[in-house]
């Protein structure tokens, strides 16, 4: 641990440097004479509150004479909630850098007072755009630490909720929060978990809550399936840690991730739990069954077109009575990447157009693609309905791992047809229970893998909230 001289000159000397004061605009050295000594604040203009600061500096101005030491100092003439003493030159920096205020006088010796005043531009605690409930509350997570704390620490008032404070990343030393509920959440997998937090060697977390979740979790290219669970609801948030379950929240990201998660955890939303018991299940069951079906309704139909005889009677209408100049297979396949163009062109688009120009262009391309020869009606109306069923849940990344499994299925029903068919299934399968999560006790298939029939009970049916775990 670095400390500070005992020669108040060669601390301002050494910070000066240190803070690149001359070359920086807004780093801000401010000196008060009191008395017959001398005080230097050290901050960055825009962190600090002006207010606040101006009040203090008046007060400071007011002291007929500077104590012996800091903390004296600190104990008689610093009206502030959030004060500390250290002699720690690497904390010194660090907090100042983080927006705090750094106090040094030329009786402190090598000790100086850490003003904690800082605040940080943000936006108002909205609801999530992605995350939009019909019923409940209307705030979500902002960018900015202390506030989604503080959102958590507003519905679970209780002394057990334990926030633990992390950096990550030697050049961004990034703010991290463990958010646990202390005798629910499983002890040792928080141990463990904050251990692999402590341990991440990176400089710095550029892409915020990614940034952190590819460090906690070895990543495995072949397997699409999102490994961790994030949230922009402070309500959902609470609901899970009251269950048990672990939320990191890290500074400059409005997403919270939630630990451990399974597969059926994603497929959970908040409208559920906003209605009655009856109504919300029938919510999650349309949701699980729609949802399932983007998967494999493509794969099923376009095996029934490579063996049209064994199609019942009934459902003969699924036959195309006209044939494109394009194989099926290429057909489905093209519109796969031609709905994926139109959705990165809406995100690209003014707000204003956006929504207009995305159904617009995806009628007229359909249009004119059927007239031309390019693709039938039928691949159309599947392809339509899976666009559109994606949205049936709100993980963009569980939306695009059974985009991938559905043409992987695909490709392997036209290469090898039922057998191919098969084959997808089974190793769908395997991807789920293989797939490397942050698990502590869950595997990605629990409440099935190990069986849990009331856990299991309790994703299916929505009922009166209790502890299943």
């Amino acid at each position: 641990m670095r400390k500070l001289f005992s020669d108040y000159k060669q601390n301002t000397d050494f910070l000066d440097n240190q803070f690149c004061v001359a070359e920086n605009f807004d780093m801000i050295k401010k000196v008060l004479k009191i008395g017959d000594g001398e005080l230097s604040l050290y901050y960055i203009d825009g962190f600090v509150k002006d207010t606040v600061m101006q009040k203090l500096m008046m007060h400071f101005l007011s002291v007929k004479k500077l104590p012996r030491s800091a903390a004296e100092f600190m104990e008689s003439s610093v009206p502030y909630v959030e004060t500390d003493v250290t002699e720690n030159v690497d904390l010194m920096i660090q907090m100042v850098l983080s927006g705090a205020t750094l106090l040094v006088g030329s009786s402190f010796g090598a000790s100086a007072i850490i003003i904690d005043s800082r605040t940080y531009p943000g936006r108002d605690a909205e609801e999530p755009q992605g995350d939009r409930v019909m019923r409940g509350s209307r705030d979500g997570f902002v960018e900015t630490l202390i506030f989604n704390t503080a959102l958590i620490r507003r519905r679970i008032r209780d002394c057990s909720l334990t926030m633990k404070y992390i950096t990550v990343g030697s050049v961004s030393k990034s703010d991290v929060v463990v958010c646990y509920m202390k005798g629910k959440a499983d002890e040792k997998y928080v141990s463990e978990l904050i251990e692999k937090l402590e341990n991440i060697k990176t400089k710095s977390l550029t892409m915020g809550a990614q940034s952190l979740s590819e460090c906690l979790i070895k990543t495995r290219w072949y397997n699409p399936f999102p490994k961790i669970r994030m949230t922009e609801r402070p309500d959902s948030a609470a609901a899970q840690i009251m269950e048990g379950s672990v939320a990191i929240i890290m500074d400059n990201s409005p997403e919270v991730m939630i630990l451990p998660s399974s597969i059926f955890d994603f497929m959970q939303e908040t409208n559920d739990f906003y209605f009655p018991p009856l109504t919300g299940t029938y919510i999650r069951l349309v949701r699980f069954a729609v949802f399932a079906m983007t998967l494999v309704i493509t794969p099923v139909w376009y095996l029934f077109m490579l063996y049209p005889d064994m199609i019942p009677h009934w459902l003969q209408f699924i036959i195309p009575e006209n044939q494109a100049r394009i194989p099926i297979i290429f057909q489905l396949f093209l519109v796969e990447f031609i709905i994926d163009a139109l959705r990165l062109a809406s995100i690209n688009t003014p707000d204003m157009l956006a929504n207009s120009l995305s159904v617009v262009g995806g009628l007229i391309l359909g249009d004119f693609a059927v007239t031309i020869g390019w693709l039938i009606p039928e691949v159309i109306l599947y392809m339509a309905f899976v666009a559109i069923a994606n949205f049936t849940q709100r993980s963009y990344e569980l939306g695009y791992a059974f985009k991938f499994l559905r043409m992987m299925l695909l490709a392997l029903t036209a290469i090898f047809k039922f057998w191919g068919f098969c084959a997808g299934i089974i190793l769908i399968v395997v991807l789920l229970a293989t797939n490397k999560t942050v698990n502590g006790k869950r595997r990605y298939l629990y409440p099935i893998i190990p069986f849990k029939p009331r856990a299991l009970a309790s994703l299916i049916f929505r009922v009166k909230k209790k502890d299943f775990y």
